[in-house]
C-alpha cells in the first residue's frame, strides 16, 4: 500500500481551515464574541499576544491537513477506494476519536463551561469536515 498525498489538496484544506478559524472566532465571526466571554480572553490580550497564536494556529492546521490527507489515503489504500465520503469519513472519525474526546477531557477537568466545550468542539467538527472535503474532491 502506498501512501499518496495531493499537495493541491493539503493546501487546499490549509486555506479552507484557516477560513473556517478565521470565520469562527474573529470578532465579527459566528461566536467570537461569546468564546471571548466565555474564556475571558480580551481583544487588549489578544493584541498583547502578538503573532503567537497565529503562528500555533497556522503550524496546527498545516499538521491537521496532512494528517487527514495520510489517514484518507491509508482508508482508501485499505479499502480500495478513492472516494469523496471516504475523505469525509476519515474527518469524522478523527474528530471524534481524538478531537472531540480530548477536548471534552480537558474541558471537564478544567471546569470549563459547557458552551465552551459544545463552541470549540463544533468548532474542530466543522474544521475537520471542512478540511476532509477538498481532501475528498482534489485527488
Amino acid at each position: 500500500m502506498d501512501l499518496s498525498i495531493s499537495w493541491p489538496a493539503v493546501a487546499v484544506a490549509i486555506v479552507a481551515g484557516m477560513a473556517i478559524a478565521w470565520i469562527w472566532y474573529s470578532d465579527w465571526g459566528l461566536v467570537g464574541c461569546s468564546w471571548r466571554k466565555l474564556t475571558g480572553v480580551t481583544k487588549e490580550d489578544s493584541d498583547r499576544s502578538g503573532k503567537r497564536p497565529f503562528v500555533v494556529l497556522v503550524a496546527s492546521i498545516v499538521v491537521t491537513a496532512l494528517a487527514l490527507a495520510a489517514a484518507s489515503s491509508i482508508a482508501s489504500g485499505f479499502f480500495g477506494t478513492d472516494s469523496f465520503w471516504g475523505a469525509v469519513a476519515v474527518g469524522l472519525v478523527a474528530w471524534l476519536g481524538f478531537s472531540l474526546t480530548t477536548l471534552a477531557q480537558h474541558n471537564g477537568f478544567e471546569q470549563k463551561p459547557v458552551r465552551l466545550t459544545l463552541i470549540n468542539s463544533a468548532y474542530q467538527l466543522v474544521l475537520f469536515l471542512g478540511m476532509a472535503v477538498p481532501i475528498g474532491l482534489v485527488r
